[in-house]
């Protein structure tokens, strides 16, 4: 980006707003709630008791047209401030972790023009007072979550507090939870920040810069490698399809080192392709090429989850590697037929230069199992096959070792970040043959989303490994429970759930 273009850029734009210390929101578990609240949410299931405390009993609440079920919300007139809205939760016995981070998603959705919440929790089911706070932290950051950045006037009301009262709880444990949520909830915002930034706000090379700011606060170590520094490297993936772009390229590593013994080695892999214009292979000017903006969002996954590990005291080694350019189309851009050399030797054939992912991630895969983990995760918004395949709710997962696989299932379902695990149906690995290469990067119109992660599973040898697809989860078109419009920051919460569990 020439430096004229640069000056165009707001001098106060930051990647990363929802990291500003003014945007930090207060949360405290209470037993009664403090004067100065701007809205007030009450939880009503579709049985049980009515608080009194609303004014209203079940009858006038369903001529009002609310039945308690989940995803509804009802304001209820009062003479004085604060605002009062029924919030349903759905039947007492179906209440879990997941019904009640949609809830208190729904509620700060709804009451989005109040700074100072209060939420009362009458029933928790069996979700234990932390998980509970927990996961009502995520929701209300999560649900609340707006981009603006960009915007002259954004019509934005800060969330500032958020008081959560649970009845026959202690509030101690609720308040765990809710630092917990804080810190968890902030991963996954960072993660969309980046994600959602326009790629001329954010370069491969900003995001270097930025991860060199940002690192000490997250006690992570941080080593960038430019240009010259991939060359000696060997990563022909990342600098082929680099080699239409004006932007350099970078690789970012981040190693997150507990402050006591170590409990395993995880490695990670991020693809952060900036911005995909499908290179020579140029993609139709539809909504989804708008998308490829956040193409890079497995690498923001990465550095949001790893974002959190300090403060949540994770006792595994974490070491990631952020693969960042973008694919663009030019003179100088890497061609159909072209062969290039990954990291280790490997030779690629491109028959798609639209199937770049996967040449940025070899290097990094081969990298990453140089270190010798105990297990090697990448995650990338790789093909539109796992979108055909799952739609934008759950994200494809693949992997050579089933004991990898059942704990980022396992972490999915705690993060409500839903995957699917697809066969890694080998008999298919013939369709990447090259006549000229050891390997195409491409294999053919079918189980496309099968033959990306074949072809990744020959870069990280016997290292047990796993591969998640995000292509469909990596943005909602419309506010969505706790997934607010546009990028989601899936991954974040996983990836950071899966290493706070590794063993």
């Amino acid at each position: 980006m020439t430096a004229a273009v640069r000056r165009l850029i707001p001098s106060s734009f930051t990647p990363v707003p929802s990291y500003r210390p003014e945007r930090v929101v207060g949360f405290e578990a209470v037993t009664a709630f403090a004067p100065g609240l701007d809205a007030i949410g009450i939880a009503v299931g579709t049985d049980g008791p009515v608080d009194a405390d609303l004014g209203l009993d079940r009858d006038a609440l369903a001529r009002a047209g609310f039945g308690g079920k989940a995803g509804q919300t009802l304001l209820i007139p009062t003479e004085a401030a604060p605002l009062l809205y029924a919030v349903g939760s759905g039947a007492s016995g179906d209440l879990t972790a997941d019904v009640l981070r949609d809830l208190a998603a729904t509620f700060a959705r709804a009451a989005s023009s109040s700074a100072a919440l209060g939420l009362r929790l009458a029933q928790t089911g069996a979700v234990p007072p932390a998980r509970v706070g927990q996961v009502v932290a995520e929701g209300a950051l999560l649900g609340r979550y707006r981009y603006a950045e960009l915007k002259s006037a954004p019509a934005v009301t800060e969330l500032t507090r958020v008081e959560v009262l649970v009845d026959e709880a202690p509030s101690s444990a609720v308040a765990d939870g809710l630092t917990t949520g804080a810190v968890t909830a902030r991963g996954a915002a960072l993660a969309r920040d980046l994600a959602n930034t326009p790629p001329g706000h954010l370069t491969a090379t900003d995001f270097a810069d930025l991860a060199e700011e940002l690192a000490g606060d997250f006690g992570l170590e941080v080593e960038v490698f430019d240009r010259e520094r991939l060359v000696e490297l060997g990563c022909g993936g990342l600098l082929g399809v680099n080699a239409g772009s004006a932007e350099e390229p970078r690789m970012i590593r981040l190693r997150y080192v507990p402050a006591g013994e170590s409990t395993g080695h995880l490695a990670l892999v991020g693809k952060g392709i900036m911005y995909d214009s499908g290179g020579i292979s140029l993609k139709p000017s539809d909504p989804m090429h708008l998308l490829m903006k956040m193409d890079m969002g497995g690498a923001a996954a990465i550095f949001g989850a790893l974002s959190s590990l300090q403060d949540l005291g994770c006792t595994t080694t974490v070491t990631a590697f952020l693969m960042c350019t973008d694919n663009m189309p030019s003179g100088s851009a890497y061609k159909l037929g072209d062969v290039l050399t990954a990291r280790g030797g490997t030779t690629v054939e491109v028959k798609n230069t639209d199937a770049e992912g996967r040449l940025v991630l070899m290097d990094g895969l081969v990298l990453a199992t140089e270190e010798r983990p105990d297990a090697v995760v990448d995650i990338a918004t790789l093909t539109g096959g796992a979108l055909m395949a799952l739609g934008p709710a759950r994200a494809a997962l693949f992997a050579n070792d089933q004991g990898l696989a059942d704990a980022v299932v396992a972490a999915s379902r705690s993060t409500d970040e839903k995957v699917w695990q697809l066969p890694l149906e080998t008999s298919y690995r013939k369709l990447l043959d090259s006549d000229i290469a050891d390997l195409a990067n491409v294999g053919g119109p079918y189980a496309g989303a099968t033959t990306a992660a074949l072809f990744l599973r020959e870069f990280v040898g016997e290292t047990p490994w796993a591969h998640l697809d995000i292509a469909g989860t990596m943005q909602s078109d419309s506010d969505d429970a706790w997934r607010s419009k546009g990028a989601t920051g899936f991954g974040a919460r996983l990836l950071a759930e899966l290493a706070l569990h590794f063993r």
